[in-house]
């Protein structure tokens, strides 16, 4: 195998897995896979030979990025792991146009720098920018908290190349901004988590990077009251690009105690748009609060986000791990939800908290561990299990933004309606019809 791969790649790029290949951040509930071979494309044209040689010899093949997925979606069952991070070269860039074209192995750091170079940016911001690449965020439709106020990658995607079974290279849409001659195979791909294609390359469409971005943070005694608060900015009809919440234990593992809850919410804008929307926000917020942060200058405002961007850290360091869940749930329920959530970890003896996209619905509803412990690892299992049947009760989903991949079949293959599984399958059977692209994620 590794002979005959390593003659469409170069030897130096087929080789035995490593150990690193085999899993992704779900590393820490203890998900490792196995594997035959670690192949590593350089071109476009090498993806689609390695997988038309995979489907020739019925050898299931995973795609894979930065390793930084939390639902096991990278993390092999067998075959062959396609690392994508060869593929990491800006093709094009232009700032008259608004758009990016740009490999699949390419850095979310790299795509938010090279737009901001050239006064544009491109909004989603899923966690650990450093590693993770485009094809695993559009794999699985990240978002971050900027996905309130603009969506998730699949809004900022123009068109995708990707290599199909069994082995064709094909592009769906590019450069031009409408398109409905086809189906629209760009917007099933985006999410599918590679198991109907694996996307080498897109076309991003930028947006003028906005003059000012203004954010606050108001704390709250209860839950109740902090939840309510965010219904309020809805009731209010104002449009922050960020509305997000941390929980009273989250704030505590982050060394920002003596609240129950808290909301970050952010303004973009004109200068003076953002600071009237920032005042809007800081009112409506404040109703019950007690108090409300509005950082003052440059260097205030980059530390509110450094500190946002490291709550997961935060909490992993807690107990040395955490079992985490990213159900959404109709915004109405949030309070029920993050309610849930520390009911369930009571119940269960294992430290609860949360975190997450507030205006979205979207909880990470964790459970800290210490990761050694093989008893506390199955009691936040089962924690995590309960917690997305809660969400589900809610008429919310499964997953928001990190994917279904391996981690959470378990909990999904039951309590998917029949009918929407047979769709699914059958959408899986055409594109993939040996089922060896990416086997045993996604699809019930």
């Amino acid at each position: 195998m590794l002979a005959q791969l390593g003659r469409l790649v170069g030897a130096a790029h087929a080789v035995a897995p490593e150990a690193a290949a085999l899993r992704d951040a779900t590393e820490a509930q203890a998900l490792t896979g196995r594997a035959d071979a670690l192949v590593r494309p350089g071109t476009p044209q090498e993806v689609a030979a390695v997988v038309a040689w995979c489907y020739e010899h019925d050898v299931p093949v995973t795609p894979r990025g930065g390793g930084t997925g939390l639902a096991g979606g990278a993390v092999p069952q067998g075959g062959v792991v396609l690392a994508l991070d060869r593929l990491d070269r800006v093709r094009s860039l232009e700032p008259g146009r608004w758009r990016m074209h740009a490999e699949a192995g390419v850095t979310t750091a790299t795509v938010h720098r090279r737009a901001r170079e050239v006064g544009l940016h491109f909004p989603p911001d899923p966690g650990a920018a450093e590693q993770s690449q485009l094809g695993g965020t559009i794999a699985t439709n990240a978002g971050g908290p900027h996905a309130f106020g603009h969506g998730p990658v699949g809004r900022w995607l123009l068109g995708v190349e990707a290599v199909l079974a069994p082995g064709e290279l094909v592009t769906v849409g590019g450069p031009v901004r409408r398109d409905v001659a086809t189906y629209d195979l760009k917007a099933l791909l985006c999410g599918s988590e590679g198991t109907l294609g694996i996307v080498t390359a897109a076309w991003l469409r930028l947006a003028p990077a906005p003059e000012a971005e203004l954010p606050l943070v108001a704390r709250y005694a209860d839950i109740s009251t902090g939840c309510a608060a965010v219904l309020a900015v809805y009731e209010a009809g104002l449009q922050p690009a960020v509305l997000d919440f941390i929980d009273g234990r989250t704030l505590q593992a982050a060394g920002e105690g003596g609240a129950a809850f808290a909301v970050l919410a952010a303004a973009e804008g004109g200068a003076a748009q953002a600071r009237a929307l920032r005042d809007e926000l800081a009112a409506v917020l404040g109703d019950g609060a007690l108090d409300v942060h509005v950082p003052a200058g440059a260097r205030e405002v980059k530390d509110l986000w450094r500190w946002r961007a490291g709550l997961s850290w935060a909490a992993i360091a807690a107990r040395g791990g955490k079992v985490s869940e990213d159900v959404a749930v109709p915004v109405e329920h949030l309070e029920a939800i993050v309610r849930g959530t520390l009911r369930i970890g009571e119940r269960l003896g294992v430290d609860a908290c949360s975190w997450g996209h507030a205006g979205d619905g979207n909880v990470h509803a964790t459970f800290l561990v210490d990761r050694s412990d093989a008893a506390q690892l199955a009691r936040a299992a089962a924690a995590a299990e309960e917690v997305v049947a809660l969400a589900l009760e809610l008429g919310g989903t499964a997953s928001g933004e990190h994917g279904i991949g391996l981690l959470k079949q378990p909990f999904v293959a039951g309590r998917t309606p029949p009918a929407l599984v047979a769709a699914q399958r059958a959408l899986k059977h055409a594109l993939d019809p040996k089922g060896l692209l990416n086997p045993g994620k996604k699809v019930p």
